[in-house]
């Protein structure tokens, strides 16, 4: 028996945030409804990859659930949607405060038709501040937490291709939704769970915003460095990349001699961590020469003998065949 076998849910999100967190209770045995727009919504096609026009982040964020098509504006799709919550634990909704209360979506409408429901709300800012009512996505996450400003170059901030900030948003959602009934269990009442992009997004920044509150770094974007440790960049290869990180003494110690550089460690310049990373350029510098002269499987081979963390830079095609990947099962081919 699943963990949520049992508990409905009723899935009005879009695009990631609201949909992932469905999909994870589903994956835990909820029976997770998605309800979307007649015509279905424009979260459906994104990218297109089916004969039927449905998107590849459809799929991967509406499995293992059941679809409800409703026109929740009008009286009669309200009828069915109070209906239908009388019936469900938790709902998922992912909009700004002012649209959930016109739609009748928000937690205190939800609440009066039944006590014991659970309602995960995702928004873009919060339900508090100047900019509460307004709509987001994962790249404004990414450009308010100093997260894009810190991934560029000093004259080109730079977004990551990865919805990062969606997905950890959908995480603490269901993490919520797990919590909030379970309190249900113990008071009988259900009770509203929010998440928010620029939140999470300011998690995933946390540790660069105290050091700036409390040493005013003012630190500016390097590209692939690490700030405070090395080495830890991006480095090229006779026949490719690979990313390198390491942290500690010990690691440094190791790196300096599989590169044939143990002077290096008697360098007060490199003495700590932080000294290593004020000065990251020329050991990134060092690294990259001694990449350039081997192939990428030589230099993977030392690192890891050495204990090293590495890994190649893959693209979409590598990754789906390679062998640690493939080998451990996370990806499964489906029929359709």
């Amino acid at each position: 028996m699943k963990l949520l076998q049992g508990i409905r849910v009723l899935d009005f999100g879009r695009f990631i945030a609201g949909p992932y967190c469905g999909a994870l209770l589903a994956d835990h045995g909820a029976d997770v409804i998605r309800i979307e727009r007649r015509e279905g919504g424009e979260d459906r096609y994104m990218p297109p990859v089916m004969p039927s026009g449905e998107g590849g982040m459809f799929v991967q964020l509406n499995r293992g659930k059941r679809c409800l098509t409703l026109d929740i504006a009008h009286p009669r799709g309200r009828e069915i949607i109070h209906r239908l919550v009388r019936i469900s634990d938790v709902v998922i909704v992912n909009l700004p405060p002012p649209t959930l209360a016109k739609l009748g979506l928000d937690y205190d409408t939800l609440s009066a038709i039944n006590p014991r429901i659970v309602v995960a709300a995702g928004t873009g800012f919060g339900s508090t501040g100047p900019w509460s009512d307004r709509a987001g996505f994962d790249s404004v996450g990414q450009a308010m937490s100093g997260a894009m400003y810190m991934t560029g170059q000093p004259d080109a901030p730079a977004r990551a291709h990865a919805n990062y900030v969606d997905f950890s948003t959908a995480m603490s959602l269901a993490w919520g939704t797990l919590a909030a009934l379970w309190a249900r269990e113990k008071t009988g009442r259900g009770q509203l769970v929010q998440a928010s992009l620029l939140r999470s997004a300011l998690v995933h920044t946390n540790g660069v915003l105290i050091e700036q509150a409390l040493l005013q770094k003012d630190r500016v974007p390097q590209g692939n460095r690490g700030y405070t440790t090395a080495p830890v960049d991006l480095f090229r290869t006779q026949n490719g990349w690979l990313t390198v990180q390491s942290v500690g003494q010990v690691m440094f110690d190791r790196w300096t001699e599989v590169v044939g550089r143990t002077d290096l460690k008697a360098d007060p310049r490199f003495a700590t961590d932080t000294l290593r990373g004020d000065h990251s350029a020329e050991i990134s510098g060092i690294m990259s020469d001694w990449c350039a002269q081997r192939t990428l499987e030589q230099v993977m081979a030392a690192l890891d003998a050495a204990r090293i963390p590495c890994a190649p830079v893959l693209t979409p095609q590598e990754a789906l065949e390679h062998p640690q990947i493939v080998g451990s099962g996370l990806l499964r081919d489906m029929d359709f």
